[in-house]
């Protein structure tokens, strides 16, 4: 789940527009297998399944729009989107400028990939830029590099730019599967974030209940947990 770390920009924004008929849904489409565009250049992935599910659920009419993460939370605070439905983590920072639902990915770790078990974790580390693995690189003594997309971080170590990659472990998971022995698991797991949740305006009170009314209908009849099975493999973490 991708941790965003709020700009001094996005701080200064303040909130936008109240709850509309049509509710916009904004995400990355970059993110597999949170979300992505798909062949037929549709929002498709996890979050396009939960979203609709939602907002069926909730009663509400709901259409996508696709935004770069850098600037997902002030463009959700300017207005040009109504919830940021896209890997983002909960986090005390993001509270302070934007709401959240409750979670409906509980949390999971983020962790080391590289080309070799033998890789130096306090060398060159790649991480998606603002996001909390690019801060917490930063912090730890490894010297960060940081790209626009997260398929840029994968490349970086694949091509010797940067000794490993540090992300979720969900998204890291298949591409190490797929990488034929390419790529492995190093280093110890690191837990950050509080689970994964939609991000709403401050102001959108009564949108952030029809959403969390929604998430609580799912949990308790076993349906979200049967979609993250389904997108995330058998062994995912899933609600008690």
């Amino acid at each position: 789940m991708k941790k965003l770390i709020l700009t001094t920009a996005a701080l200064a924004l303040t909130a936008g527009m109240a709850m509309a008929d049509t509710v916009r849904m904004g995400t990355e489409g970059a993110y597999p297998p949170y979300n992505f565009i798909n062949d037929a250049g549709e929002v498709d992935g996890f979050e396009r399944e939960l979203g609709d599910e939602l907002c069926k659920r909730a009663g509400l009419t709901c259409e996508w729009v696709k935004n770069d993460w850098d600037s997902i939370i002030p463009n959700l605070v300017s207005g040009n989107y109504d919830t940021i439905i896209a890997g983002m983590s909960i986090t005390d920072e993001r509270d302070e400028v934007i709401d959240f639902t409750q979670n409906y990915i509980p949390p999971t770790p983020s962790s080391y990939v590289a080309t070799s078990d033998g890789a130096d974790l306090s060398g060159i580390v790649a991480a998606q830029t603002a996001t909390i693995q690019a801060g917490y690189i930063a912090e730890s003594g490894a010297t960060l590099v940081e790209f626009a997309t997260p398929e840029e971080t994968i490349a970086a170590v694949r091509n010797g730019e940067a000794d490993a990659v540090f992300a979720d472990r969900d998204y890291l998971v298949p591409i190490v599967e797929e990488s034929g022995g390419e790529l492995m698991f190093v280093g110890d797991d690191v837990p950050l974030g509080g689970g994964v949740g939609m991000g709403l305006r401050e102001s959108d009170g009564e949108l952030r209940g029809k959403f969390d009314a929604a998430i609580t209908s799912m949990k308790e009849d076993g349906t979200l947990n049967a979609m993250i099975k389904k997108w995330f493999g058998e062994d995912a973490a899933v609600y008690e």
